[in-house]
């Protein structure tokens, strides 16, 4: 999916029901908030289909094998608490405080330097391969950093405790 590759954090605010189709978009962004009353799953079983969009893929990357396959083969519809709890979503927030709740957790992410974000974005994305593969990946995109003006700008800014500005260069 597009989403995943697009080099820039994506957040999902899962307020309602989320099943199917909207739960497998949810899983494909980068992080997932959701209303104290939203309700997740993947019942496709239900119609005699599974989850056509990656969901058996993402899920079972995101909460584990035993836990996606539970309740993949159950068809079962969790609350925000348990979705919180099986790693599912990152944060649960009261309904009103959602979109507010998201919007600053992108301010804070858009803050912050644009490469070093992209950079973990990549590292992370290859982590599904082996720790060896992983680790390499993330020494390479880590010496790519050392050479920006943005590293440059962050210790600077750093030792002279001042905001730093980022350029993405």
């Amino acid at each position: 999916m597009q989403i995943e590759r697009c080099g820039k954090p994506v957040i999902a605010a899962i307020n309602g029901v989320a099943l199917g189709g909207g739960c497998e978009l949810a899983l494909a962004c980068t992080l997932r908030l959701a209303a104290d009353t939203a309700r997740l799953g993947l019942p496709e079983v239900k119609l005699g289909l599974i989850p056509g969009y990656g969901g058996t893929q993402r899920l079972t990357r995101l909460i584990g094998r035993g836990a996606a396959l539970r309740l993949m083969l159950s068809a079962t519809i969790i609350d925000a608490a348990e979705a919180l709890r099986l790693g599912l979503v990152e944060e649960v927030v009261p309904a009103a405080d959602l979109l507010p709740r998201a919007h600053a957790l992108a301010e804070t992410i858009a803050a912050l330097a644009p490469l070093a974000v992209a950079g973990v974005l990549e590292a992370v994305e290859r982590s599904g391969s082996s720790l060896e593969e992983g680790l390499a990946a993330e020494a390479r995109i880590f010496g790519r950093l050392c050479g920006t003006e943005d590293k440059h700008e962050g210790l600077t800014a750093f030792l002279t405790k001042r905001a730093a500005v980022w350029k993405g260069r």
